[in-house]
This record gives C-alpha cells, sequence and structure tokens, in this order.
C-alpha cells in the first residue's frame, strides 16, 4: 500500500544487507514513520512482544523471519537443530492468542530439520515465501470480500458504502493489502465511493492511530468514532456492513479478535447489519471447535489501560494517566465472537458460513485431515 504516494509494505529484508530485517515501528504511528533495523532473535521476539509490529499475519512473517536471524547467530556459535528449537521456543512464547506465530515457527523449522543445504538460505527462503504468500492471501481476500461492497453500492447509487472496522485489521496488520481492509482498498480503487467508520479500538487505540492513518495514506474516506459508537450509528441506519480481523478462527468458525468485537457483532445481530470476518487461511486453528473454552486471551499490561499517549502542542509524544493511581486495571486483548454471531468469513478461496462446513467447503483437505485424526 501507500505511503506519502508511493509503495511500502510492512517488512522486508534490507537491501544489500542480508543480516537485517527492517519494519515499521508501529507504535510511533500516526505522529512519525519510524524504519527499525532487526538484527537478532531477541530483536524480534522483543518487536512482537511489545508491538513495534502487530497483526496476526504480519506476527507470523516477523517470527518467520526472527528464526532467519536466529539461523544467522548460530552460524556464528551454536548452530544444530537442537538449539534453533529452543529459539523457536523463546520465539512463540511472545503472544498466546494469534495463531500465525505459532504456524509460521513450525513451517520454517520443518524446513529446517529436513534441509540438505545451508540452513540460512533455507531459513531465508520460507521466510520469502511467506511474506509472498500472505501478500496473495491478502489480496484475494479483497478480490472475493468486493462483491459485498459491491452488492451494497448497486443498492444505494451515488451515495457512500459505510463500513465499519474494529481496531486495525489493515496492511499495517499484515505484510501488505491487509485483511478487513482489502475489499475497501479494491472497492475504492474501482472508484467506489466507500466512507469507513474507523472504531478509536481503546485500550492501544489501534483505530484512531493505525488504521486511520494509512486510510488517509490511500485517499479514503474515514471518521474516527469512539468505541462505543457503533451500535448508535448501526441503529441510526449509517453502517451498511462491518468488517473485522481475526487472530485466531476455530474449525467452527468461532472468532478471536480485538477486545470488543463481540460487542460490535451484538449490535450488528440485533440491527440487521451484515457482520463479516476477513482472515487468511493460516489464521485458522483446525484443531479446536469452542473459541470461548480452547483459544487463550493474552492479558496485557494494565498500564495499557491507566495511561494514554498522545501528541502535544510542543512536538512530543507524551503519556499521561488516565485513572487514580489507586485503582487497579484489567487489560485482555482479545475476545471470542461465536460463529452463530458471523454472517460470513471472508478467506483467500472465497466467502463461506462461519462453520466447519463452510470452512472445510473452501479447505477441503483440512476436512481430509480432521477425519483421518
Amino acid at each position: 500500500m501507500l505511503v506519502e504516494g508511493r509503495p511500502h509494505r510492512t517488512i522486508w529484508l534490507k537491501p544489500g544487507d542480508p543480516g537485517c530485517v527492517q519494519i515499521i515501528d508501529q507504535r510511533a504511528l500516526p505522529h512519525a514513520f519510524v524504519v527499525e533495523d532487526l538484527r537478532s532473535l531477541d530483536d524480534a521476539i522483543r518487536a512482537i512482544r511489545d508491538m513495534h509490529v502487530r497483526g496476526a499475519p504480519l506476527i507470523g512473517a516477523t517470527a518467520a523471519w526472527g528464526l532467519y536471524l536466529a539461523v544467522i547467530e548460530s552460524e556464528q556459535g551454536n548452530n544444530d537443530i537442537e538449539h534453533l528449537k529452543h529459539e523457536a521456543d523463546r520465539l512463540k512464547a511472545t503472544r498466546p492468542t494469534a495463531v500465525n506465530l505459532a504456524w509460521a515457527i513450525s513451517r520454517v523449522m520443518s524446513r529446517l530439520e529436513s534441509a540438505d543445504s545451508s540452513l540460512a538460505a533455507t531459513a531465508r527462503s520460507e521466510a520469502e515465501a511467506i511474506v509472498e504468500e500472505d501478500v496473495e492471501m491478502c489480496r484475494m481476500i479483497g478480490v472475493h470480500g468486493l462483491s459485498l461492497i459491491e452488492g451494497i453500492a448497486s443498492r444505494k447509487p451515488d451515495k457512500p458504502v459505510n463500513i465499519l472496522t474494529h481496531c486495525n485489521a489493515g496492511w499495517l496488520a499484515s505484510v501488505d493489502w491487509g485483511t478487513a481492509t482489502s475489499p475497501i482498498y479494491h472497492a475504492h480503487a474501482l472508484g467506489i465511493p466507500v466512507h469507513v467508520w474507523v472504531d478509536e479500538t481503546r485500550p492501544r487505540n489501534q483505530g484512531a492511530s493505525l488504521t486511520a492513518w494509512e486510510l488517509g495514506e490511500q485517499g479514503i474516506a474515514h471518521t474516527v468514532i469512539v468505541d462505543n459508537a457503533g451500535g448508535h450509528l448501526m441503529q441510526k441506519g449509517e453502517v451498511d456492513l462491518v468488517i473485522v480481523g481475526s487472530d485466531r478462527t476455530t474449525r467452527n468458525g468461532d472468532v478471536a479478535n480485538k477486545i470488543g468485537t463481540y460487542l460490535k457483532a451484538l449490535a450488528a445481530k440485533d440491527t440487521g447489519v451484515p457482520f463479516y470476518v476477513a482472515l487468511p487461511s493460516p489464521t485458522i486453528d483446525w484443531e479446536i471447535t469452542d473459541g470461548c473454552k480452547q483459544i487463550p486471551i493474552e492479558e496485557r499490561a494494565p498500564e495499557e489501560v491507566t495511561h494514554i499517549s498522545g501528541y502535544l502542542e510542543q512536538g512530543e509524544v507524551a503519556a499521561v494517566r488516565l485513572t487514580p493511581p489507586s485503582s487497579r486495571a484489567a487489560n485482555p486483548a482479545f475476545d471470542i465472537t461465536q460463529a452463530r454471531l458471523v454472517t460470513g468469513l471472508i478467506t483467500e478461496r472465497g466467502l463461506c458460513d462461519a462453520s466447519e462446513s463452510g470452512l472445510t467447503g473452501l479447505f477441503p483437505e483440512q476436512a481430509r485431515a480432521v477425519h483421518s485424526s
């Protein structure tokens, strides 16, 4: 997608320096565009854990490149597979909810364990493949999701299609295109008028700071709203469609996404607004069927709730306290939206019901795997 009019991805190998992976440090957005160098596995771990990068697809891509950096480090010391397995376990422990993390690590490690050539070349090749596949999957999510926007646009000519998002499921959460935003970008490219209601998404404000920024860079009309305004807008008929992302989707269509997604789904169900979840297939956890019972919910630092950062008039970014010093704060990062509240899923292979039959209909190889197990 575009940054100051030029195409940009969220992660890449630094040109001319094969020992350096570069990312956008998303903590600085929207006030500054900062490119950060990752030169070690510890750098990658820190980037994922402390949310320099976030979003399930980008976490997976960063993990893959992190293992590549671990191999390069190991070439200067301990380069056996058992050591790399230990390093992979350290990486896997950074964030528990997004399944793409473990998926990417397992995929790279499987290649390394069977490699008959340079481990560094193998790890780099697999990381590059994961990145390119993510770009194509997110592009195809946009292709398939576009039909939803086109259908609404045909029923309200000369008026914008109003889409509500939650958190950031944009290109900043993937390598390019994004998940929930990909259909929006495709519609915009075709000249279909769209307007996006952007949930601020407390506590880290990824909607207000990230989604709003990237939509602005693409020239897409949008309005930032407080998290609690979504239901009101749906009641007033000002939301045509809700599209959110997913950090983990169960085999039967339950969805784990940023905290507050469940409330949007309830409001959409009550008001008859279509509620879709956009996700690439690595986000599907085929081994579980009950999101509420089986998906671990990450509990993040209370300071994300008690404090908020912003841009001061003097040109500085500062954090200020919102709560009384004696008040405790809880900070679950995700909630579960059950399949019964989801109108449909948008994947790289097409749209389907939020159900096991819907998902295995698009991914029959997984149906065979489920049956054999």
